[in-house]
């Protein structure tokens, strides 16, 4: 669906300052989450111009295993662009930029679709990032205790690539596995289809493959694991040529990528990040004078941007690398270029909040409730809180409800999948108030989530001040202001909501070069729309929830204990 009038937005746009740019040059990003392929204009201030997006199928043939379809995702990419594009010069469009979630593409050697499903359907040829079928394979990969396993907080998580090629290994030989000719991330995928060039890009190789920026592929690590198959074909199939994000790949687009995607041929395509990493990319870089920050003037390691849809990546970055327990990372020039990225994480967020809420005994009433009055299920239950609150804080509603958030298990800190989420105060109504209370107590478990994420990544070396939100969750009021209050610390939301559309433009801007560097365009790029500050005087009644949140956990493990004793 297209948000914006396109004409009275594109009068002939002026060149900025000291950029090199030409006047009114336009930047497509492109952004393809969990469910669904988003698009957006975006000129060189940072502004969107046009928006669209449409959704995309998913199958879950059987528990915990998620396929997508990667022609379905790349039709849908057309649809979009084609939408953004309409009414404007598009002569104009001087870069294309892709990020994605960090799903396994399969193709074979002719680039055509593979399953990866015991039921042989080749249209199907994903394994989503969520899906946790290798779970036996990650298990084993982590007994290795590899040298490379340092780099991803020294457990490897089931999401990551490894352990998914090892179970297509052992699990589809003969339809998929010895058929594959081309394993790709997502993100590299698109840029692959926009260009017809195989190259990857660092983001994804380094954060989900293993590959060191450094020393490249380790031949022993998957010796090792038993996909010694890799280092026999020089990685060609999993990469071996590879490029930093943002730079421009092969002749540009191709064709008959133009064609399908309604864009002029030869534009400059980026090397892509992870959908994450570009919304890292477009808000942590933003100039944040005159709001009354801790971060003024102190370098860009002092900010943790924290990209919150499905679910959550909390993205920390230093001038050296530091080595967090249970944090992925760190990885060099992953996301900003010349920093070390730690990159925490929450698997489910917004999918968690979704499962509590419908699935609660009050949800059609709220439904129709929220439908009466034209507004989100969200929106309604927030006015729904203020309205019950009575004198006290909204927060203080949950003083003896409390919840563990790990429903799909734990990637960070503590890299532990095995953990169930939790929830302790129930009584036997099930009305309206209930729901919206258990919602606030999940939207604060979350929020809890991430204090223990900083917690961690100080104690190894990080020094953080601010939090720089962005994804879907940072359009919900409530979420934010529970993320200040927990935390303690300032939260500041972007100009544009579509930080990560922003981020996948930024990538196009530096691939046309108009822009000196990532740096540079993300200082021009990403603005600051409002901040939001912590209610310092709720923080004692936080510090007791933070103390039952962390007891929670501990029985959950002191119960595993006793069922598993003699």
């Amino acid at each position: 669906m297209l948000l914006s009038s396109l004409c009275p937005l594109l009068g002939g746009g002026t060149a900025m300052p000291g950029g090199g740019q030409e006047p009114g040059s336009y930047y497509v990003g492109v952004d393809v989450g969990t469910g669904s392929v988003r698009a957006a204009l975006v000129d060189q201030r940072g502004v969107l111009l046009a928006f669209a997006d449409q959704p995309i199928n998913q199958w879950e043939p059987q528990f915990n295993h998620h396929e997508q379809s990667s022609e379905d995702i790349w039709a849908a990419c057309g649809v979009v662009t084609k939408k953004v594009v309409q009414g404007i010069d598009v002569n104009r469009i001087r870069g294309l930029g892709f990020d994605a979630t960090c799903s396994l593409v399969v193709l074979d050697k002719q680039f055509r679709p593979l399953p990866v499903n015991h039921e042989g359907d080749s249209h199907r040829n994903i394994i989503m990032w969520l899906d946790h079928r290798a779970v036996s394979q990650v298990h084993r990969i982590n007994e290795t205790k590899h040298g490379v396993l340092q780099c991803v907080g020294g457990v490897m998580s089931v999401e990551m690539q490894a352990p998914k090629l090892l179970w297509l290994k052992e699990n589809l030989r003969e339809t998929c596995w010895d058929k594959a000719g081309h394993f790709f991330d997502l993100p590299d995928f698109l840029s692959w289809k926009a260009t017809g060039v195989t190259a990857r890009s660092l983001c994804s190789l380094v954060c989900k493959w293993t590959y060191s920026a450094e020393k490249g592929w380790d031949d022993s690590f998957w010796k090792l694991i038993g996909l010694e198959d890799f280092v026999a074909d020089n990685y060609s199939k999993i990469g071996n040529q590879v490029l930093p994000p943002g730079a421009s790949l092969g002749n540009g687009l191709t064709p008959e990528a133009a064609r399908d995607l309604g864009l002029p041929a030869g534009i400059a395509v980026a090397a892509s990040l992870i959908d994450a990493h570009a919304g890292g990319l477009g808000v942590i870089g933003a100039d944040v004078r005159g709001h009354g920050l801790a971060c003024e003037g102190q370098p860009v390691t002092s900010r943790l941007a924290v990209i919150c849809g499905t679910s959550s990546c909390h993205m920390g970055i230093s001038k050296d690398p530091i080595f967090v327990p249970g944090v992925w990372g760190p990885y060099f020039s992953a996301m900003v270029p010349g920093f070390w990225l730690n990159e925490g994480g929450q698997s489910v967020t917004g999918k968690l909040i979704d499962h509590v809420v419908q699935g609660h005994a009050a949800f059609p009433e709220l439904q129709a409730k929220a439908t009466a009055r034209c507004q989100s299920v969200y929106a309604y239950l927030n006015s729904h809180l203020d309205l019950i609150k009575k004198a006290r804080p909204v927060g203080f509603l949950t003083v003896d409800l409390h919840v563990w958030p790990d429903f799909h298990g734990n990637r960070s800190p503590l890299a532990d999948l095995t953990l169930k989420g939790m929830v302790t105060g129930l009584k036997l109504s099930q009305d309206l108030d209930d729901l919206a209370i258990l919602y606030l107590a999940t939207v604060q478990a979350i929020a809890f989530g991430t204090r223990l994420i900083i917690e961690a990544l100080e104690a190894a070396g990080h020094s953080l001040s601010t939090l720089f939100l962005c994804g879907g969750l940072s359009k919900n009021p409530l979420f934010v202001q529970m993320h200040a209050d927990i935390t303690g610390m300032p939260v500041v939301l972007s100009q544009e909501v579509e930080s990560v559309l922003v981020g996948a433009a930024i990538l196009g801007a530096c691939a046309s070069g108009d822009f000196a560097s990532v740096q540079e365009a993300m200082s021009r790029m990403s603005k600051v729309g409002k901040v939001v500050f912590p209610r310092l005087e709720d923080k004692r009644y936080y510090d007791k929830k933070y103390q039952v949140f962390l007891k929670l956990v501990e029985h959950q493990k002191e119960y595993a204990a006793i069922m598993k004793g003699d």
